[in-house]
């Protein structure tokens, strides 16, 4: 009796398939850039010139992705917070105003669950930008200014599954949202704001915030004996002493190492005669982040913080910055 033989299927590596639909969405994110919708910059300046909030809608896939524009709208400077189209339809339409702007998406443009808020934001002229592939459909007919999507294949093999058009949209959400903040001039400490929390919160805190001040501030005069101004750094317990001048500023700073390389002279010289001069220092408002970059180039653990007219108002050490979590 003749044996059967079967053919064994060819299997693709994991690795393979991840690589071809990075290349495939990461082409589309190229060719949307080289091809940004007609409308962009109205709807930067709509959301710009708006009195209320920005309304993200979508259902399914699209409406994860209205969810994470939000977020990012929200976290720099633009007042946002998605609606979801099915609850609207049962009360949440009330969370709209006439002073809000929606940004509505839906890949055909024809999702169903959409009807009832297009509808009331034509009721209320409520501006809606839309965001579809589909220039003609329903959505985009209703709304105010399009952001039309390219319509290129889905990286699934099915080419069923969103995946091309969701990491388009999100990408288009992405660069409306830094358009905006940008033409905000939306900075760093607005940013620390809405990011309080975490590491992120601790990198763009102010020097101010870490810093020791007030009565623990080591300083000593130029004529001060070294004897004294190594009482002085023993007290504070920082590693340094500050040397100021008859008005006050910083002229020179004294470390550990600047006792070790003056050992054999040290109890007869003045904190003038020992200090570094000209050193390295910070403003109050400076971000902590920047302050740390600083101290590693420097290769010292503590800075003093000036004001404007260069006195010493605090003291920054490394140690401090690391248990913030700025590093």
């Amino acid at each position: 009796m003749p044996s059967s033989t079967s053919a064994t299927p060819t299997r693709i590596r994991p690795t393979d398939s991840a690589a071809r639909v990075l290349e495939i969405e990461g082409e589309a994110l190229k060719f949307l850039a080289r091809r940004l919708p007609a409308d962009f910059d109205a709807a930067v300046q709509m959301i710009l010139n708006g009195r209320g909030r920005v309304i993200l809608s979508g259902m399914g896939k699209s409406g994860h992705i209205g969810r994470k524009i939000a977020a990012t709208l929200a976290s720099t400077g633009t007042p946002a917070f998605f609606v979801h189209p099915a609850e609207a339809s049962h009360g949440d339409l009330g969370m709209i105003t006439p002073d809000d702007i929606c940004i509505v998406i839906s890949n055909s443009g024809e999702t169903t669950e959409l009807g009832d808020l297009l509808a009331y934001c034509l009721r209320f002229e409520i501006p809606v930008i839309g965001i579809s592939k589909r220039d003609d459909s329903t959505l985009m007919r209703a709304a105010t200014l399009r952001l039309t999507l390219p319509d290129l294949e889905e990286a699934c093999s099915l080419g069923m599954a969103p995946t091309t058009s969701t990491t388009l949209t999100l990408g288009l959400g992405d660069a409306l949202a830094v358009a905006v903040m940008e033409q905000r001039e939306f900075r760093p400490e607005h940013f620390r704001s809405f990011h309080p929390g975490g590491r992120l919160g601790a990198r763009l805190a102010k020097v101010t915030q870490l810093m020791h001040s007030g009565d623990t501030l080591p300083l000593v005069g130029l004529d001060t004996p070294m004897a004294e101004a190594i009482l002085t750094m023993s007290r504070c317990g920082f590693g340094i002493t500050g040397v100021t001048d008859a008005a006050g500023a910083l002229v020179g700073v004294i470390s550990d190492g600047d006792l070790r390389r003056n050992m054999d002279r040290l109890m007869s010289c003045t904190a003038g005669q020992v200090a570094t001069r000209s050193p390295v220092s910070v403003a109050p408002e400076t971000v902590a982040a920047e302050a740390v970059s600083l101290m590693n180039k420097r290769k010292v653990y503590a800075l003093f913080v000036v004001d404007d007219g260069g006195k010493p108002v605090g003291v920054l050490r490394l140690h401090d910055c690391l248990r913030a979590g700025v590093v």
